[in-house]
């Protein structure tokens, strides 16, 4: 599994900053609640347990109120984690490197991803066929970590395509536009570049056989010296959520879309490439070892690419056990 290190551009901090929203913990707010500051990507597994805990009240639940901040991808919240205009934020399986790395602290699973890709233009039909030519990537991102996969899954390296690294935004204008020949990527982004490009061949993907032995959590994450009884608070309220999402899969997606302003049926489309997963479930795995397995097999894959030295025990930075007590408390 090779992902040679990239260091993320100054491009991207800039983009952070812009993004990133003021403010951090302990804000007062009328009533003398608490303001949580909290990131998410516009699809429906960023966007769908924030919606049911302000749809729900859920926040209220727990005295706090909630900000929410859109951003692109998982490793522009950890700088915004990092430099305090956040205090939660959502990523994906290929920025989990991060926390991996003293980053941040994922506080609560989220889902299992299915909804990475590598998509070639009309006429490229597989991975060897990118041989020599320009594929986009956002850098240290799922869309990164699938294509490495694809790569070696192949029996080529990076060597062997012309690595265009591009914010997500640039990775779906170059590919509709023709600029690049293949690109890592996800849903919902491929089904904007899909309007465009509809014969796109999808040459790896995360939903099929291609990586069976593979799971892909996403999840969400604190600073790293985050507040614990707030951590706390916090994941009181995304359980609830996830359950409340579990008993009610098609009212989630409504709920997600209101959230994101997008047509429902992008919504529906997106959540189609999620597994989804009760709390009860997910306090189970925990207490088993299934979810230190599988963020212990993301941080032996980063170790391969090159992003960490040597990949820490996922209890290191996965609170495991706040998770548990918070749904038995």
């Amino acid at each position: 599994m090779r992902l040679p290190q990239r260091a993320l551009t100054a491009a991207v901090a800039v983009s952070a900053l812009a993004l990133s929203v003021t403010g951090c913990s302990g804000d007062s707010s009328s009533g003398g609640a608490s303001t949580v500051h909290f990131g998410y990507i516009s699809d429906y597994n960023g966007a769908s347990l924030l919606a049911i805990a302000d749809e729900q009240g859920l926040w209220k639940e727990q005295g706090l109120k909630s900000e929410y901040s859109t951003f692109t991808n998982g490793p522009l919240q950890i700088q915004a984690l990092g430099s305090g205009n956040l205090d939660f934020g959502y990523i994906g399986p290929g920025a989990m490197w991060l926390p991996a790395s003293g980053k941040a602290r994922i506080v609560a699973i989220n889902t299992l991803g299915r909804a990475d890709r590598v998509i070639a233009q009309p006429g490229i039909t597989s991975m060897k066929d990118l041989k020599g030519k320009k594929v986009g990537v956002p850098e240290g991102t799922s869309g990164a970590m699938v294509l490495d996969l694809a790569l070696e899954k192949a029996g080529m390296s990076e060597k062997d395509i012309e690595k265009v690294p591009m914010d997500p935004s640039t990775v779906v204008s170059a590919f509709a536009s023709g600029q690049i020949d293949g690109a890592g990527l996800w849903y919902p982004l491929i089904d904007t570049i899909k309007a465009k490009k509809p014969k796109l061949n999808e040459v790896a993907s995360t939903a099929a056989k291609d990586f069976e032995d593979q799971a892909f959590p996403n999840a969400f994450v604190a600073p790293a010296d985050g507040d614990e009884k707030l951590n706390a608070k916090v994941v009181k309220v995304l359980q609830k959520a996830n359950d409340w999402r579990a008993a009610h899969p098609e009212e989630s997606v409504d709920v997600a879309a209101a959230l994101l302003k997008v047509d429902r049926d992008k919504v529906a489309a997106d959540a189609a490439n999620v597994e989804t997963l009760s709390t009860a479930d997910l306090v189970a795995r925990t207490e088993d070892g299934t979810v230190d397995g599988w963020l212990d097999g993301l941080g032996e894959f980063f170790v391969g690419t090159g992003r960490l030295k040597k990949a820490p025990a996922a209890d290191t930075y996965y609170e495991g056990d706040l998770y548990t007590k918070a749904y038995k408390k």
